[in-house]
């Protein structure tokens, strides 16, 4: 199994600026690309941007050039810079992240951050 912790969200006005962390912990399974989604209110999950194990990234137009996803490999942690902030990127933030062991595939979730952006 991949567990999955979600930390830095918080409440930051427009503008501003905020690092999510997902921590992943992983027993027998290879974690491959990861990706973190975010559900505004009254709204579907949507996925903002997703990185490769070879760190090779993909933004939604929404946040193309604010936020910044990475990855360190060696700690299995993954990284969202979001800067310029808008009240529309107001949501809760999941990290998602595939992983493999042999022909077995998996996706896990973690529980979610909450970002909220103020006018």
């Amino acid at each position: 199994q991949v567990h999955l912790v979600e930390s830095g969200g918080g409440s930051v006005q427009a503008g501003g600026s905020l690092r999510l962390s997902c921590a992943a912990s992983a027993t027998i399974f290879t974690i491959n690309a990861m990706g973190w989604y975010r559900q505004a209110p009254g709204k579907q999950r949507e996925l903002i941007a997703d990185i490769t194990s070879r760190g090779i990234t993909d933004y939604a137009d929404s946040v193309k050039g604010r936020f910044t996803i990475s990855r360190n490999n060696a700690n299995n942690i993954m990284f969202l810079q979001m800067n310029s902030l808008k009240p529309e990127d107001t949501g809760v933030y999941y990290c998602n992240a595939e992983a493999s062991r042999g022909y077995s595939r998996i996706a896990s979730w973690g529980q979610g951050t909450q970002v909220t952006v103020d006018i």
